[in-house]
């Protein structure tokens, strides 16, 4: 935790200093029973621990966040952590009509696989109410699949508040790998997160009908499961 949290800190900085006048910086820290990224065990069903840091100014924001993982030394490689690098700009359009814009970068420091997993992508989203939409495409290879330069996600999702603290949340959301369309799936997921004094806990119901992300044992990555986790946000 003391690696991701310090070089996170060092990122997030070194983007934001010369506006550090007028920021905003937070931080938050995670533990969770298991990592899924758009609904594939990026752990192989092992808990991972987890920290990011955020900069916003006005609409602006620039951020870092990171990981442990497993799946890359699964596929031969030898990188224990994922870390992202996002930056975009949030505002609305009319009343009650946001958008966000922006571009979101992952990288896996000494990877060592024969196709890069390291990716980049751009996104656009709106969001009205309860309600968001969100579009995701890929300027380079996706995660390592070979000529998927191109490829999309399409993240539909609600927030609702229960009240007490409590958050609901329903999603659903389609990959689609270019040139490599036996990967493309649908994911879903339903989070349930309570506020106890600052410490935000949850529970997800998430999974895919993809059956083409599977473990060394074969076991099927995308499987239906409950995760559970708890964040600090300082």
């Amino acid at each position: 935790m003391k690696k991701i949290v310090s070089c996170l800190f060092v990122a997030v900085a070194a983007l934001t200093q010369p506006m550090m006048a007028h920021a905003d910086l937070t931080f938050n820290a995670s533990v969770i029973s298991e990592y899924r990224y758009r609904g594939v065990s990026q752990t192989h069903w092992q808990p991972a621990v987890q920290a990011g840091a955020d900069f916003s100014n006005g609409g602006l924001y620039l951020g870092a966040w990171a990981s442990t993982i497993r799946w890359i030394k699964d596929s031969g490689g030898d990188a224990p952590l994922e870390f992202d690098f996002y930056g975009g700009y949030k505002g609305e359009l009319s009343s009650g009509l946001g958008y966000d814009l922006g571009v979101l970068r992952y990288q896996y420091p000494s990877a060592g696989l024969s196709i890069s997993p390291n990716s980049t992508e751009v996104y656009g989203g709106v969001s009205m109410g309860v309600f968001s939409a969100k579009y995701f495409r890929s300027t380079t290879n996706l995660f390592g699949f070979d000529n998927s330069r191109g490829s999309g996600y399409l993240d539909l999702s609600a927030t609702l508040d229960l009240g007490d603290g409590m958050t609901l949340m329903p999603h659903i959301g389609r990959q689609i790998v270019r040139n490599n369309g036996t990967y493309s799936y649908t994911d879903y997921a339903l989070t349930l997160t309570k506020d106890v004094h600052g410490v935000l806990l949850s529970a997800t119901w998430l999974g895919t009908d993809s059956h083409a992300y599977t473990a060394p044992d074969g076991r099927n990555l995308g499987k239906g499961r409950l995760v559970v986790g708890t964040k600090i946000n300082f």
